[in-house]
Formats: C-alpha cells, sequence, structure tokens
C-alpha cells in the first residue's frame, strides 16, 4: 500500500469514526468503490489506535477528574453507588456501559469480520443506522443533561453500541440516537458516547494488537501515515462535531447516510449486470 493510500484511508478513519456514518462501512467502500485491494486487519488496527489517541488527547482532562474521583470515593464508601460524586457514578456508568460491547465482541468479532463485510451489507446498515438519527431526531425530547445519565441509560447505549460491531451502523451514530432516544440533548449524547466508546477502543486494540506483528518496515511506515492521519483528523471531527450539535440537527448525517447507501447499491447493481 503506497503512503498516498494509507493518508487518504487514515482521513477517512479519522472523519467517519466520530461522525455517525459508520468508519467501519467506510473502510470497506472506499477500497471496494475505487477497486483498491483490501488493506488489511492490521492497517485498520492501526487506524483504530489513530482515532484512540485522538479520544485520549481530546478528553484527558475528563478521565483524570473522573478517575480522581472514583479511586477517592471508592475509599471512602466502596461499592455504595448512591454515596458517591456524580463524576464518580459517571465512571462506574462508562464501566457498566462498556459491558455489552465487551461480551458481543469477545464471542462474536471473529464471526463478524469474516461474515458481514459485503460492501451491499454495510450499505443496508447505513440506510437502517440512517432511519435510528431520523428516529432519534424526530422522538426524541432532547431535555437532559449529561449530569441526568443513569443506569438504564448506560445499558440502553451500551447496548447499542454492541450493535455498532455490524460495519456500517456507526459507533457514535448508535450510541448518540440511543442518548436522544433516552432524552439526552444532542451535546449530551456526543460526550456521553465518545466517553463510553474509549474503553471499547482500548479493549480492541489489545485483542487486536496481535495482528500489527510480522508487519515489514515498509508497511510500518504506512501504518504510521494512516494513525496519524486518523488521529489529527479525527480529534478536529470530536471538536466539529461537539460544536455543530450545540445548534444543529442530524440530519445532514441521515441524508448523508441514504445517499452513500443508494449509491453503494446502484454502483454494485452496474457492476454485477
Amino acid at each position: 500500500m503506497e503512503l498516498v493510500r494509507a493518508a487518504i484511508l487514515g482521513i477517512v478513519q479519522g472523519l467517519t469514526e466520530f461522525l455517525p456514518i459508520s468508519s467501519s462501512g467506510h473502510l470497506i467502500l472506499v477500497p471496494a468503490l475505487f477497486d483498491w485491494p483490501d488493506q488489511g486487519l492490521a492497517f485498520d488496527v492501526g487506524l483504530h489506535v489513530g482515532t484512540l489517541c485522538a479520544l485520549l488527547v481530546y478528553f484527558w482532562r475528563d478521565w483524570v477528574r473522573l478517575f480522581v474521583s472514583g479511586w477517592r470515593d471508592f475509599w471512602k464508601h466502596g461499592f455504595r453507588f448512591a454515596n458517591q460524586a456524580p463524576d464518580s457514578q459517571l465512571l462506574w456508568l462508562l464501566a457498566l456501559g462498556s459491558v455489552p460491547a465487551a461480551l458481543v465482541g469477545l464471542v462474536f468479532n471473529d464471526w463478524i469480520e469474516e461474515n458481514v463485510r459485503q460492501p451491499w451489507l454495510v450499505a443496508l446498515m447505513l440506510a437502517a443506522g440512517g432511519l435510528l438519527l431520523l428516529g432519534a431526531e424526530r422522538l426524541g425530547r432532547r431535555e437532559r443533561a449529561m449530569g441526568t445519565v443513569g443506569v438504564v441509560d448506560a445499558v440502553v447505549v451500551g447496548m447499542a453500541q454492541a450493535l455498532a460491531l455490524i460495519p456500517g451502523v456507526s459507533r457514535s451514530g448508535a450510541t448518540m440516537s440511543a442518548g436522544m432516544f433516552r432524552g439526552l440533548t444532542r451535546d449530551a449524547a456526543a460526550r456521553f458516547a465518545f466517553l463510553l466508546g474509549t474503553p471499547a477502543f482500548v479493549g480492541a486494540a489489545a485483542l487486536k494488537a496481535k495482528d500489527l506483528a510480522g508487519e515489514t518496515g515498509a508497511e510500518y511506515g504506512e501504518l504510521a501515515v494512516g494513525l496519524a492521519f486518523s488521529a489529527v483528523v479525527g480529534f478536529i471531527a470530536i471538536h466539529a462535531l461537539l460544536r455543530f450539535l450545540r445548534t444543529r440537527s442530524l440530519m445532514t448525517f441521515v441524508h448523508y447516510r441514504f445517499a452513500v447507501a443508494a449509491l453503494t447499491l446502484v454502483i454494485g447493481g452496474i457492476r454485477v449486470a
């Protein structure tokens, strides 16, 4: 893989991981649409490490605050959730919300990687995810702030994150939609979704680190380029989306998902014909 293609895929990953349009789906669709050979699982792992870096850098203050509060309250109150400070409670809720994706990933990840990477299926999931976003916009009350997140919210959003292991669904899209269905504002739903996604990224990177073994020097160079572009573009995408959602709806992404799904199916139909 040449460096230019590595950079393009890094940009695609950085943008689509945090915008609600599915990074895994685009990493399948972009090579398929341009007749590029599959970049391989090791390269995808490198791109996801890049977006993990973007998350950790952007939210590092939040994580330091949460862990300091959680450690202090654990020693004072143990597992007595109701007695803990809001930041400590949020840390426990993020841990709870991470369980569904961890369980589904451990059991089904290999099967998903081998059986659901077809462009036509990604297109269908893009359309289905667009309908989910549309429903969240139309039906969500969008009146609750981040501080109101509770146990039920964590479980519901966590289950949505588990569904996002299917390419085309979108982790950010599914979790933001679930949060909005639970009444969170767009900004609160996005922030909780990004925080909840961090443990999932760490776990996925740790599980797939072995796939980076055996790469050649040239391949490591391409990985470094893809990772760097993914991290920088991902950081910008997080900041831009959080600002965007304070005043704008998700309808732009609904329309985009429907358009890309239709285009993919049309191109696939023409190639088959």
